[in-house]
Protein backbone atom coordinates (compact mmCIF):
# COMPACT_ATOMS: atom_id res chain seq x y z
CA UNK A 1 0.00 0.00 0.00
CA UNK A 2 0.93 3.70 -0.95
CA UNK A 3 2.81 5.45 1.93
CA UNK A 4 0.23 7.89 4.42
CA UNK A 5 3.89 10.69 4.26
CA UNK A 6 3.43 9.79 0.03
CA UNK A 7 -0.31 9.81 -0.68
CA UNK A 8 -0.54 13.20 1.38
CA UNK A 9 2.47 14.68 -0.69
CA UNK A 10 0.12 13.75 -3.73
CA UNK A 11 -2.64 15.74 -2.48
CA UNK A 12 -0.75 18.73 -1.13
CA UNK A 13 -0.05 18.99 -5.08
CA UNK A 14 -2.78 18.33 -6.67
CA UNK A 15 -4.36 15.07 -7.09
CA UNK A 16 -7.80 15.19 -6.39
CA UNK A 17 -9.82 12.36 -5.64
CA UNK A 18 -13.74 10.78 -6.89
CA UNK A 19 -14.37 8.19 -4.60
CA UNK A 20 -15.31 4.91 -6.05
CA UNK A 21 -15.60 1.37 -4.92
CA UNK A 22 -12.80 -0.48 -4.06
CA UNK A 23 -11.20 3.11 -3.19
CA UNK A 24 -9.14 2.91 -0.04
CA UNK A 25 -8.59 6.47 2.52
CA UNK A 26 -7.94 7.26 5.72
CA UNK A 27 -9.60 9.35 8.19
CA UNK A 28 -7.14 12.77 8.33
CA UNK A 29 -8.01 14.00 10.94
CA UNK A 30 -5.93 14.46 14.97
CA UNK A 31 -9.39 13.12 16.39
CA UNK A 32 -8.42 9.50 14.13
CA UNK A 33 -4.58 9.83 15.01
CA UNK A 34 -3.48 6.35 16.48
CA UNK A 35 0.11 8.24 17.35
CA UNK A 36 2.64 5.86 16.94
CA UNK A 37 0.75 2.88 15.62
CA UNK A 38 -0.81 2.20 12.09
CA UNK A 39 -4.36 4.70 10.73
CA UNK A 40 -7.41 2.49 9.94
CA UNK A 41 -7.61 1.99 6.92
CA UNK A 42 -11.26 2.25 4.81
CA UNK A 43 -12.57 0.56 1.52
CA UNK A 44 -15.77 2.04 -0.10
CA UNK A 45 -18.24 -0.55 -0.51
CA UNK A 46 -21.52 -0.04 -1.66
CA UNK A 47 -22.61 -2.61 1.78
CA UNK A 48 -20.28 -0.60 4.40
CA UNK A 49 -19.01 2.76 3.13
CA UNK A 50 -20.33 4.86 -0.01
CA UNK A 51 -19.85 8.47 -1.72
CA UNK A 52 -22.08 10.61 -1.59
CA UNK A 53 -22.13 13.40 -3.88
CA UNK A 54 -24.00 16.67 -2.99
CA UNK A 55 -23.52 20.43 -4.40
CA UNK A 56 -21.22 21.23 -1.37
CA UNK A 57 -19.15 18.63 -2.05
CA UNK A 58 -18.72 14.51 -1.16
CA UNK A 59 -19.49 12.66 1.62
CA UNK A 60 -18.50 9.34 2.74
CA UNK A 61 -21.41 7.66 4.27
CA UNK A 62 -20.45 4.99 6.80
CA UNK A 63 -23.89 1.92 6.68
CA UNK A 64 -24.35 0.00 9.74
CA UNK A 65 -21.59 0.70 11.41
CA UNK A 66 -23.26 0.93 15.31
CA UNK A 67 -19.93 0.71 17.28
CA UNK A 68 -18.73 3.76 15.58
CA UNK A 69 -20.69 7.26 16.32
CA UNK A 70 -19.65 8.08 12.85
CA UNK A 71 -22.23 8.66 10.35
CA UNK A 72 -20.33 9.88 7.38
CA UNK A 73 -16.94 12.11 6.75
CA UNK A 74 -16.60 14.43 3.95
CA UNK A 75 -13.75 13.89 1.20
CA UNK A 76 -12.08 17.19 2.49
CA UNK A 77 -11.37 15.45 6.28
CA UNK A 78 -10.04 12.04 3.98
CA UNK A 79 -6.83 10.95 2.58
CA UNK A 80 -7.44 8.96 -0.67
CA UNK A 81 -4.50 5.81 -0.66
CA UNK A 82 -4.43 5.28 -4.28
CA UNK A 83 -3.72 1.69 -5.96
CA UNK A 84 -1.41 0.72 -8.07
CA UNK A 85 -3.59 0.73 -11.35
CA UNK A 86 -4.55 3.37 -10.42
CA UNK A 87 -1.58 5.63 -10.03
CA UNK A 88 -0.53 3.67 -12.85
CA UNK A 89 -3.55 5.20 -14.95
CA UNK A 90 -3.26 8.34 -13.46
CA UNK A 91 0.91 8.06 -15.78
CA UNK A 92 -0.87 7.72 -18.62
CA UNK A 93 1.23 7.92 -22.03
CA UNK A 94 4.40 9.22 -19.96
CA UNK A 95 4.07 5.31 -18.40
CA UNK A 96 7.48 2.93 -20.21
CA UNK A 97 7.96 0.24 -17.25
CA UNK A 98 7.82 -1.11 -14.03
CA UNK A 99 10.70 -3.47 -13.32
CA UNK A 100 12.66 -5.15 -10.56
CA UNK A 101 15.56 -4.48 -9.09
CA UNK A 102 18.10 -7.39 -8.16
CA UNK A 103 17.81 -5.78 -4.80
CA UNK A 104 13.78 -7.17 -5.33
CA UNK A 105 12.80 -2.54 -4.84
CA UNK A 106 10.93 -1.55 -7.82
CA UNK A 107 11.61 0.79 -10.60
CA UNK A 108 8.68 2.85 -12.44
CA UNK A 109 10.59 4.51 -16.04
CA UNK A 110 8.06 7.62 -16.71
CA UNK A 111 9.00 10.82 -19.21
CA UNK A 112 9.01 13.79 -17.31
CA UNK A 113 9.26 16.91 -19.56
CA UNK A 114 11.96 15.86 -22.14
CA UNK A 115 14.00 13.10 -20.42
CA UNK A 116 13.22 9.44 -19.29
CA UNK A 117 13.05 9.12 -15.09
CA UNK A 118 13.53 6.50 -12.74
CA UNK A 119 11.91 5.99 -9.45
CA UNK A 120 12.18 3.09 -7.16
CA UNK A 121 10.88 2.34 -3.95
CA UNK A 122 10.39 -1.27 -2.23
CA UNK A 123 7.10 -1.98 -3.22
CA UNK A 124 5.33 -0.85 -6.97
CA UNK A 125 2.44 1.67 -5.11
CA UNK A 126 5.47 3.98 -3.64
CA UNK A 127 7.47 4.09 -7.10
CA UNK A 128 4.25 4.51 -9.38
CA UNK A 129 3.52 7.42 -6.48
CA UNK A 130 6.98 8.87 -6.58
CA UNK A 131 7.01 8.90 -10.40
CA UNK A 132 3.28 10.96 -10.24
CA UNK A 133 4.12 12.86 -8.16
CA UNK A 134 7.35 13.94 -10.17
CA UNK A 135 4.84 14.35 -12.64
CA UNK A 136 2.46 16.61 -11.35
CA UNK A 137 5.15 19.02 -9.81
CA UNK A 138 6.70 19.26 -13.20
CA UNK A 139 3.44 20.39 -14.74
CA UNK A 140 2.97 23.09 -11.97
CA UNK A 141 6.55 24.08 -12.32
CA UNK A 142 5.58 24.72 -16.22
CA UNK A 143 2.22 26.44 -15.24
CA UNK A 144 3.86 28.86 -13.37
CA UNK A 145 6.24 29.92 -16.10
CA UNK A 146 3.26 29.78 -18.66
CA UNK A 147 1.26 32.55 -16.33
Amino acid sequence: MIDVALARNLHDAGLRWRPATGDRFLIDSEAFDPGEGDPEIFTISEMTIEAHTYPTGTELGFNGTTEWALDSVSTDDSLWLPREDQLRDLLGPTFHALTRTEAGDFEVSTTIGAEIQVFAAPDAENAYGSALLAYIEASLTIEERLD
